[in-house]
């Protein structure tokens, strides 16, 4: 293991327990390491393979004792294929313009961020981000990311976001870290949108997977990853298929 991370093992801490923000009336503990150095990137395909997730410079899985509902999830690009509502929705946004960029925050971004906390998320962890909170979350990163931007090209919004996704670049795969889009904008389904691009993204690479995060049996906010099956799940023997609910 020291030779994957250089000459140094990173060290795990843990969190202690407190409420889980998607399982009312349970508790959450994370175990987490930094992600920090010349062995950022390798330890983050590491532990993205095994179970972990990124947040800023932090790397960190749940590991709570009473509850194993949190599963990492990662769609299996060449088995994907686009049902007739997917296809739907890639259609009603083929007017929007994806552009990569490099990993900086900017303030027309925050503004997007801000008004979509605001009218999705008012009550959940992220309500009160602040600019600083958001360069932050976008730029204090050793490992191998990137912003995706989505524009419109037509109509009354031309030039303006519509959407924006922070990504990673795996050895495998693309690892989708945090996406926010236009919320008076429902009629689009801009976040179903921005995953099936990146399946599309990773297709044209030859990257097997698109890694989701965590899907929460019992959360309806995590339902929706279901949808794109197929997928797999990372348990205690590696990853296996995950059926679908």
């Amino acid at each position: 293991m020291s030779e994957q991370f250089g000459t140094k093992i990173p060290k795990f801490y843990q969190t202690a327990p407190a409420p889980c923000p998607y399982l009312p009336g349970r508790m959450e503990t994370k175990v987490f390491t930094r992600l920090t150095g010349d062995a950022a990137r390798s330890l983050n395909d590491v532990l993205t393979h095994a179970g972990f997730r990124r947040s800023q410079s932090m790397a960190y899985r749940p590991t709570c004792a009473s509850c194993q509902a949190c599963l990492s999830v990662r769609v299996v690009v060449d088995a994907f294929e686009a049902s007739r509502s997917f296809q739907r929705v890639l259609s009603h946004n083929s007017d929007l313009q994806a552009e990569i960029v490099d990993p900086w925050a900017s303030e027309e971004q925050f503004r997007l961020l801000r008004r979509y906390l605001d009218v999705r998320h008012n009550d959940g962890g992220m309500a009160d981000m602040t600019m600083f909170d958001y360069v932050a979350m976008v730029e204090d990163s050793a490992v191998e990311t990137h912003l995706v931007e989505y524009r419109y090209t037509h109509g009354p919004n031309a030039g303006d976001l519509a959407a924006v996704a922070l990504t990673d670049t795996l050895g495998d795969g693309l690892s989708m870290v945090y996406s926010f889009y236009n919320a008076d904008d429902d009629g689009r389904s801009l976040g179903t949108f921005m995953v099936l691009d990146h399946i599309e993204q990773a297709r044209s690479r030859g990257l097997p997977y698109v890694y989701l995060g965590y899907w929460i049996e019992g959360s309806r906010k995590m339902a929706y990853k279901a949808r794109f099956a197929p997928l797999e799940g990372r348990r205690e023997a590696g990853w296996v298929p995950l059926q679908r609910p």
